[in-house]
């Protein structure tokens, strides 16, 4: 029972880390763009495709 629990732990601390990883990294494409990071919400760039 505590193996399961334990994975069930793991696996939510790697998604929040997974999501948090992302928002940064979508933060920083939208500033390297020339945009706003306003409300979660990239406002006014261009983005760049790679």
């Amino acid at each position: 029972m505590f193996r399961l629990l334990r994975l069930i732990i793991f696996t939510g601390c790697a998604f929040v880390a997974g999501v948090l990883y992302e928002r940064s990294n979508a933060q920083t494409t939208c500033n390297a763009g020339g945009g706003l990071w306003i409300d979660n919400i990239c406002v006014g760039a261009e983005l760049i495709n790679d």
